[in-house]
């Protein structure tokens, strides 16, 4: 892997720069339809302000382009190619989840956006810990206690209360307000995925074991993913169908949203642990020093402490791969700052863009799905692939990437044109038993070698893996 010496991107493919790792390749496929290398399908379906389905599809040709330069690396050429509608149901996916027939739960009653006495904010709080400190930044008990106690302050109080207490909530900006932020003009010069990369003395040999066939090209990559809600664990069940071993660890006394972990628990491992504690944090480290890959999404602040931020982790382990994620970027006055999608959606002017009504009746917006989201998850994925195929070549280093980056990469993308037109897509859907019934899923939304990818195992019961990598796969279907 070599790296370009102007933005440390490196060179995919054969064709440096950073373009390489940016979805704005996918818009200039232009026309109703499109055929060729990849990608084919319609181009436009989800019909809206921004061009949701450039992101959708550049992010997943970045992974389909890292995946095939990782193939080939390891002598395991691969035919990798996606579809319109294997994207648009990848994006959504938790919308065609069904668990026993029934569909999985959206956002809680608490979070959506409230207006304030002057504008609007939005509110996050589907995890209990959100909701509890939202309640006391507030000082409300009930839902209609929270709408009056932001009726009558600034969406700026609202934003600044409910942050310092611990929750989630941001005022509603528009692209311009935003763009005047000190934390975006800190994001203007940020790649897509920032890549670091850093000589190793001792290159790992290539992944070529017997067990690595075609439809699992990353078998024996063991991946410790510390991530939550849907960017990470939508990167590592693309990596578990891909056949790597993934083990998800999560704190105990913060359990993660049920329909979450069944959305994106597939292929993968889930296990717990409480950094606090002197045992399980040595088995952690003892993890880390056999992986090959460790993926993590919490705020930096929050690991340091354990010993288990970016910077101690590049220090102790030199040579592992290591690819972090967070809401808002890595420096600047919100970079410890908590955020989702939704949120990020608001603060930097997407949902002003979505808004609908006029004069007094006019509400913000959102986008059709979760895209950036899954746009990061999708980068990730390849940030880990290309990272892991450069350290075949004695190269190991770090990858970067956050949700407000990718905000900015979405609105920087041509306009859709107008009166092109749109399709309605039939998602591919899957059907197995697992340990919490009948189960209807998406599939990943890659074909390798001509056949679906699909996924080995389904969700397991959560937390019920053990802190150890010779827990072997098996399936869990009926």
């Amino acid at each position: 892997m070599k790296a370009n010496s102007s933005d440390g991107i490196p060179e995919l493919l054969g064709t440096p720069g950073e373009s390489d790792f940016a979805p704005s390749a996918a818009p200039h496929w232009s026309g109703p339809y499109w055929s060729g290398p990849y990608w084919s399908g319609p181009r436009w379906w989800w019909a809206g302000h921004l061009d949701v389905e450039g992101l959708a599809l550049g992010s997943v040709l970045t992974i389909s382009r890292a995946l095939s330069a990782y193939g080939a690396s390891v002598g395991n050429p691969l035919d990798v190619a996606f579809s319109s509608a294997s994207v648009a149901a990848s994006f959504a996916s938790w919308t065609h989840l069904r668990v026993n027939g029934k569909s999985v739960q959206g956002f809680a009653p608490l979070s959506g956006f409230r207006q304030a006495g002057d504008g609007w904010v939005r509110l996050h709080a589907n995890y209990p810990h959100h909701v509890a400190a939202l309640l006391s930044s507030l000082g409300a008990t009930t839902p209609d206690a929270v709408d009056a106690a932001i009726r009558d302050r600034s969406a700026a109080d609202v934003e600044k209360l409910v942050t310092e207490a611990g929750g989630v909530a941001v005022r509603v900006r528009t692209p311009v307000e935003w763009e005047s932020t000190l934390q975006a003009s800190c994001l203007r010069k940020e790649p897509w995925i920032r890549f670091q990369p850093r000589t190793i003395l001792d290159p790992s040999p290539p992944k070529k074991a017997g067990v690595a066939t075609t439809a699992a090209p990353l078998a024996g990559i063991k991946v410790l993913d510390l991530t939550r809600v849907i960017a990470g664990p939508s990167a590592t069940r693309l990596l578990g169908a891909l056949g790597a071993d993934v083990l998800r660890i999560d704190p105990p006394g913060m359990a993660e949203l049920w329909d979450m972990h069944m959305d994106t628990g597939f292929d993968k491992r889930s296990a717990l642990a409480n950094f606090a504690l002197r045992a399980d944090l040595e088995r952690v480290r003892d993890l880390i020093d056999h992986a090959d890959v460790i993926l993590t999404g919490y705020r930096g602040e929050s690991l340091k402490r354990f010993g288990l931020d970016i910077d101690s982790l590049e220090m102790e382990y030199p040579q592992l791969p290591i690819v972090t994620f967070d809401a808002w970027g890595d420096h600047g006055p919100w970079a410890n700052r908590r955020g989702f999608d939704s949120i990020v959606q608001a603060a930097t002017g997407i949902s002003s863009l979505y808004g609908s009504g006029e004069g007094g009746h006019w509400k913000p917006g959102a986008l059709p799905v979760q895209v950036l989201d899954h746009a990061v998850g999708m980068g990730a994925a390849a940030a880990i692939l290309t990272l892991l195929r450069g350290r075949n070549d004695g190269m190991s280093g770090s990858a970067h990437l956050s949700l407000a980056r990718t905000a900015r990469e979405l609105m920087s993308l041509p306009k859709p044109p107008t009166g092109e037109p749109t399709h309605e897509l039939t998602p591919p859907l899957c059907k197995a038993i697992g340990d919490y019934g009948d189960t209807t899923y998406v599939p990943p939304p890659l074909h390798l070698d001509g056949h679906q990818l699909d996924y080995k195992i389904l969700p397991r019961r959560y937390g019920s893996s053990e802190l150890r990598w010779d827990s072997p796969l098996a399936s869990a279907r009926g």
